[in-house]
């Protein structure tokens, strides 16, 4: 089987305010960088819209009303002082999460190993209510409570390698002992959330924080003696990455300097996992990274990984 790779032209067309660093070009940069002949395999597919039944798993009605209540005809309208939509933000962000949602109906039904969802706006810090940090929807989220509802699965495990932590999915399955979320992200920096002590309910949440200037070295050692234990020991009925490439050294937004090599680490260390633990189920979602050279870099190594898998 191959890997899939799921986008759509849409998710362009959210625009943000000049000079913000969540640009449109980040996302035409990690597609031109898997035109690239080692990626002449993936099975490329076309995101299609998530329902309002979809998102209102993870999201209330009254929240995705006034999400897409605010997208204005012209210009940009601001959610936060962050996180700002323009006229084509809403199907932009419907085909985000709408990727997720495909993309883990195309995995169950043996059609594709795993898939890699290119797509923008980001999700991981959207909480259930609020939108921030560049987030309208939580798309991860979003995938994992589709493969719970449609698919009838019950351990579900988001695993985030994104420079800032998750607070969104964490605030989302902190209570659901059949959830797990892992995180390592530098430490202190925004959104300030995601210490070692938030553990969830159930010991179901792990966070490592790094400090800044930390590299691979420590994000290895943080992977290999936290993360990637919990997740076994969870044993995940299949697994979500939401694959940040900020915490590369070359980021503007951020202090750690991990590289492409250490990307394609951590991607093979998930996939082994899933390999053991859920017939190598894994749906990976486009987070942060605003250097564009380093996120094509590092987007390229880690589907690289996702198809060697």
């Amino acid at each position: 089987m191959t890997t899939a790779l799921f986008t759509h032209s849409a998710c362009l067309y959210h625009e943000t305010p000049p000079g913000h660093p969540e640009s449109s070009d980040r996302l035409r940069a990690v597609l031109h960088a898997l035109e690239a002949e080692d990626f002449q395999y993936l099975a490329r597919q076309q995101a299609r819209a998530a329902t309002e039944e979809e998102i209102a798993r993870v999201h209330p009605g009254f929240y995705i009303s006034a999400v897409m209540r605010a997208v204005p005809e012209r210009g940009y309208a601001s959610l936060d002082p962050d996180t700002h939509v323009s006229p084509g933000s809403g199907e932009a962000a419907l085909r985000a999460a709408g990727a997720l949602v495909e993309a883990v109906d195309l995995v169950m039904s043996g059609g594709a190993k795993n898939a890699f969802c290119a797509v923008r706006p980001p999700g991981h810090h959207a909480e259930p209510t609020k939108a921030m940090g560049f987030c309208l929807f939580n798309n991860v989220a979003i995938g994992a409570l589709h493969a719970r509802q449609h698919h009838r699965l019950k351990r579900l495990a988001v695993v985030d390698f994104d420079v800032h932590h998750g607070n969104g999915t964490q605030v989302m399955f902190a209570e659901d002992e059949n959830l797990f979320f892992a995180s390592s992200h530098q430490m202190p920096l925004y959104p300030g959330t995601g210490r070692p002590q938030e553990q969830g309910r159930a010991h179901n949440i792990m966070n490592v924080p790094l400090d800044p200037g930390s590299g691979g070295t420590e994000f290895r050692l943080a992977w290999e003696g936290k993360v990637l234990p919990a997740l076994d020991a969870f044993r995940p009925e299949f697994i979500f990455i939401s694959a940040g490439f900020d915490a590369h050294r070359r980021d503007p937004l951020a202090n750690l300097n991990l590289t492409e090599a250490d990307y394609t680490w951590a991607t093979e260390k998930v996939c082994g996992v899933a390999k053991v633990r859920c017939n190598s189920r894994v749906v990976s979602t486009l987070e942060g990274g605003y250097d564009l050279n380093a996120l094509a870099s590092s987007a390229a190594a880690h589907v690289k990984a996702l198809m060697a898998a």
